[in-house]
């Protein structure tokens, strides 16, 4: 046992400060006492663990338990007072915590004595749900939610009943080091989660998922996997918790979400806290509803190639021309992946290119076929004057020059004008 000598640890004062009373709780690696602070004079609760053990996952526990409730504050948590170490024995140091002490019973013991009506359960289970939702934001698990970790104390006469979340001897932070051996089941076997029974990676979803068993052996008064460590742990791995079909539909929704075999349809602790506040100005003490489906993170789709400005514009155009030709062509057959009546303005085949060319100089062609012959004889005597400057630009550069430079081939009166000019301009 833990305590070997009960009687001669209660006579003493532990620290020069606490004189310890009887024993209110015992566990496997501490006791708990109900102590008096000689120097502020008010009663506390001392957790005092067993002799330091040389192995070091044990002493690293016992420290991490420290840490964590030290950096805790939340009404639905144990408040941490004072930490130290005994040392009446030197051979055998004996680390200890104060904390408050809580009167009152905890929920095994309330449990025990019969189910828990739901207008009382919703107070329970929204207080568990924010005290869980605060230390999950703080990157911390508990890894052991279960009825006798939870204590119920009354805040004032005619109030129900509010829990407080104690024991974190077992937490970790999220993502850090592990204080068990990889593969190692850690927690109490009625309450692990699927995740813990097989000795995988876990998250803040198993808490909720323990949270859900303890909400439900509150409405059943009996523990939903039963057994021994083996037994029980595998059990969940084969079946869902059963809900009695006399629970209201908004319990039974809400306890199976939380039960969910994968962590990702779990709800948050946050939003379980939100559903179950409503329970406690529902009438008949009925939870709000949660989301059914639960937000993934989905694969980025593949980046589509940008649209040029042109090619965006020539769509507009070409489909305000024709939009019945344009539907009634896309429908009829259309490459995969592109929609009916689209076309593809930015991934030209080799034979429309040419077709694309001949379409951007149609209505220079036209507008000048449409002008004054004065017109179209100045355009083509400034196109002369550019090629000539263009001869000579080369003839610098290029020993031999042709001799006679080739002029566009043009038709019609046009051409017989261009055909006098080069004569009269030939050496």
């Amino acid at each position: 046992m833990v305590d070997a000598l009960p009687s001669e640890v209660t006579t003493e004062i532990l620290s020069g400060r606490y004189r310890l009373g009887e024993v209110i709780g015992r566990g496997g690696m501490a006791s708990v006492y109900s102590a008096r602070d000689e120097n502020l004079g008010r009663d506390v609760a001392l957790k005092l663990f067993a002799p330091q053990s040389a192995e070091a996952d044990e002493l690293k526990r016992q420290q991490a338990e420290i840490e964590l409730l030290a950096t805790l504050n939340h009404p639905s948590l144990v408040t941490l007072f004072d930490a130290g170490t005994d040392t009446r024995i030197p051979d055998e140091p004996r680390p200890f915590l104060t904390m408050e002490l809580v009167e009152g019973q905890d929920l095994r013991s309330r449990i025990r004595h019969s189910p828990v009506p739901f207008d009382e359960l919703a107070v329970i289970g929204a207080g568990l749900a924010d005290a869980l939702a605060y230390v999950h934001s703080l990157g911390i698990i508990h890894r052991d939610i279960k009825p006798a970790n939870v204590l119920l104390v009354q805040v004032r006469p005619g109030e129900p009943l509010r829990p407080k979340l104690t024991d974190f001897g077992i937490a970790r932070i999220i993502d850090g080091t592990r204080l068990t051996a990889t593969g190692t089941m850690v927690g109490t076997a009625a309450y692990l989660s699927p995740e813990q029974a097989r000795g995988a990676d876990m998250g803040p979803a198993s808490d909720i998922y323990s949270l859900g068993l303890v909400l439900l052996e509150c409405i059943k008064g009996s523990v939903e996997y039963p057994g021994s460590a083996v037994e029980s742990a595998v059990a969940r791995l084969h079946r869902a918790p059963v809900v009695p079909d006399a629970v209201p539909a908004e319990w039974a929704q809400l306890i199976r979400a939380m039960t969910a075999l994968d962590p990702l349809d779990r709800p948050s602790a946050a939003d379980l806290e939100a559903a179950l506040r409503q329970a406690l100005v529902s009438p008949d003490s009925l939870p709000g509803l949660l989301a059914e489906e639960r937000t993934r993170v989905l694969p980025a789709p593949p980046a589509r190639p940008p649209r040029s400005a042109t090619g965006v514009r020539d769509f507009v155009q070409d489909t305000a021309q024709d939009p019945v030709q344009r539907t009634a062509a896309g429908s009829a057959g259309h490459a995969p992946g592109i929609r009916p009546g689209t076309r593809r303005h930015h991934a030209l085949t080799p034979d429309e290119a040419p077709a694309r060319r001949a379409g951007v100089l149609a209505r220079p062609l036209a507008r000048f076929r449409r002008a004054r012959l004065r017109t179209r004889i100045a355009v083509v005597l400034a196109l002369v004057a550019l090629l000539a400057a263009a001869a000579v630009a080369v003839s610098l550069t290029v020993p031999q020059p042709p001799a006679v430079v080739p002029y566009p081939a043009v038709s019609g009166d046009l051409g017989e004008h261009l055909k006098q000019l080069q004569k009269s301009v030939q050496p």
